[in-house]
């Protein structure tokens, strides 16, 4: 972005958007990245629709170890612990440039969203005390205790609240209506990503893969993939 629409952004408090995921083995057939990319695609879709700024996507989440071994698969496994320092920088960058409407998406485990896993609570947290540290900084300390801050409650309850300033989502709620099976490198994430980015998937390697939780990667369609993007 150019500066003039850094400050227009600002002024028209845009959604300053944070595409989050990880490189993690999706099978043979698919690519690495394939978190990450889904969450790419569809913000560039909802982009033609609305006025939203896509921020580069950071792909170097926790993707862990859990399917496959790193060495000649490609996952890269960084924790939680070191996310969150740097999430927090990142958000309070973003604060002092003047954003106040900033979201992160992230599609990686959210089948778990609402308790929580490695990358999606490192950056719940560091958002939280980006705004604290925001808000100390400009208004000091004891600034909640303050006369100004004495209809809290009140505005908090018609949706007032600071603390949106900045939010976490998942890419798709964990209900989907029977649109989107949820599963890892099967046929909902190949076809989502036939939809999305069919570049990063090759058919060719679907009889190399042997692992249980790619057994449906071939019933993948690129209409399913369309249906759970909409």
């Amino acid at each position: 972005m150019l500066p003039h629409q850094i400050r227009k952004a600002i002024a028209e408090n845009w959604p300053v958007v944070l595409p989050l995921g990880v490189l993690e083995y999706h099978g043979e057939h698919m690519a690495v990245g394939m978190d990450t990319l889904a969450v790419v695609k569809m913000l560039e879709l909802f982009e033609k629709e609305a006025n939203i700024a896509i921020l580069p996507a950071f792909y170097y989440g926790a993707a862990s170890y859990a399917v496959a071994p790193p060495e000649g698969n490609g996952s890269v496994q960084v924790g939680g612990r070191a996310l969150a320092p740097f999430a927090e920088e990142l958000f309070y960058s973003l604060l002092r440039i003047g954003f106040r409407n900033i979201h992160a998406i992230i599609h990686h485990q959210t089948e778990n969203f609402v308790a929580g896993m490695p990358t999606d609570l490192a950056f719940k947290t560091a958002g939280r005390q980006a705004i604290f540290r925001f808000l100390e900084k400009e208004r000091g300390e004891g600034w909640w205790a303050s006369e100004t801050m004495a209809g809290y409650y009140a505005e908090h309850a018609e949706g007032g609240n600071f603390f949106n300033w900045i939010q976490v989502h998942p890419l798709m709620p964990t209900v989907t209506d029977g649109q989107y099976p949820f599963d890892h490198a099967g046929i909902g994430e190949t076809s989502l990503m036939l939809a999305l980015c069919p570049e990063a998937v090759d058919a060719g390697h679907f009889a190399d893969n042997t692992g249980w939780y790619t057994a449906t990667a071939p019933e993948a369609s690129t209409e399913l993939g369309q249906r759970a993007s909409r």
